[in-house]
C-alpha cells in the first residue's frame, strides 16, 4: 500500500493538469478553439432538431441572417456606436473618480477609516435601483445613462483599487523611505506604478459590469442602442435578432478584454515575468 502511494506520487503531473505553469501553446490554441466549437455545435445540434421551435431557439444560421440584415439597414451600427459611446463615457469617468480615491484610501488609513464604510454601503445598492431618481433628476437624454454606469462601477473600482494598494510589500516603502525619499515620492514613485496593473486588471473586469448597466438602462428609455433593439426583438417576437446583439455583445466583450490584455502587456512587462 505505501509503495502504491508512493509511486502515485512521484508520477510527473500530466500537461493538462499542470498547476501555476504554462502549458504549451499548442494546446492552449486547441482548448481555446474548443471553448467556442463546443457551445456552437451543441446550439446547432439542439436548434435543428426536430423538436426544437425556431421561434424560441433560432439556428446559426437564422442568426447570421439576422445580423445581416441588421446591418444592412443601418440599425446594427448605429446601435452598437451609441451604446460603445454611453459605456465609454460613464467608465472613463468612473474610472477618473475611483483611481486617485482607491489609491488614497490604500495609502492612508484615515482616508480608509473615513470612506470605506460609506462606499461599502453604497455598493451593495443595485445600480438599476437609482434609475427612477436619475430620471427625475437628468430627465431621459444622455445623462441618466451614463450616470447609472458611472454609479455601477465607481465603487468597484475604488475598493478593488484600494485593496491592491494594501499588498504592496512594506519593504518597498521602507527601502524609499532609507534612501531619503519623502511621502510624496512614496506616492508617486512607488505606489502608484507598483499597482499599474492592478489598475489595468480592475478596469478590464468592471467593464463587463458597464456592459450590462447600459443594457438595462436601454431597455428603459432610449431612441437607440442594443438595449433598445433587444427590447424591440422582444416585443415583436424576433428572436433572431435577440441572438444576435447578444453574440454582437459577446464579440464586444471579447474584444475589450484582449485589448485590455494586450495594453497591460505592452505597458506593464515589468508585471509579466517570462516563463
Amino acid at each position: 500500500m505505501v509503495k502504491a502511494v508512493m509511486s502515485r506520487s512521484s508520477l510527473p503531473p500530466s500537461v493538462f493538469w499542470r498547476i501555476g505553469e504554462a502549458i504549451p501553446s499548442s494546446l492552449q490554441m486547441v482548448l481555446t478553439g474548443l471553448s467556442v466549437l463546443l457551445p456552437l455545435a451543441v446550439w446547432l445540434l439542439l436548434a435543428n432538431s426536430l423538436w426544437a421551435d425556431p421561434r424560441f431557439l433560432p439556428t446559426p444560421q437564422m442568426v447570421l441572417t439576422a445580423i445581416g440584415r441588421l446591418w444592412q439597414q443601418g440599425l446594427l451600427a448605429n446601435d452598437t456606436i451609441a451604446s460603445f459611446g454611453r459605456v465609454t463615457s460613464g467608465f472613463l469617468l468612473a474610472a477618473v473618480v475611483a483611481t486617485p480615491i482607491g489609491i488614497a484610501m490604500g495609502t492612508f488609513a484615515s482616508i480608509r477609516a473615513l470612506g470605506e464604510p460609506i462606499i461599502g454601503i453604497l455598493r451593495y445598492m443595485p445600480a438599476p435601483a437609482f434609475i427612477p431618481l436619475l430620471i427625475i433628476y437628468f430627465g431621459l437624454d444622455e445623462a441618466p445613462k451614463i450616470a447609472l454606469i458611472f454609479i455601477g462601477t465607481v465603487f468597484f473600482n475604488v475598493l478593488m483599487i484600494m485593496d491592491a494598494v494594501k499588498f504592496i510589500p512594506k519593504e518597498f516603502i521602507e527601502v524609499t523611505y532609507t534612501l531619503g525619499g519623502n511621502r510624496r515620492q512614496v506616492l508617486l514613485q512607488v505606489i502608484t506604478p507598483y499597482i499599474v496593473p492592478s489598475i489595468l486588471d480592475t478596469f478590464r473586469v468592471n467593464i463587463a459590469t458597464s456592459w450590462n448597466l447600459v443594457i438595462v438602462a436601454e431597455l428603459i428609455a432610449a431612441n437607440e442602442g442594443l438595449g433598445k433593439r433587444i427590447q424591440l426583438a422582444q416585443r415583436f417576437f424576433r428572436t433572431d435578432e435577440i441572438f444576435a446583439c447578444l453574440i454582437v455583445l459577446g464579440i464586444i466583450g471579447l474584444v475589450l478584454d484582449l485589448s485590455m490584455r494586450f495594453l497591460m502587456q505592452r505597458t506593464c512587462r515589468w508585471a509579466f515575468p517570462k516563463r
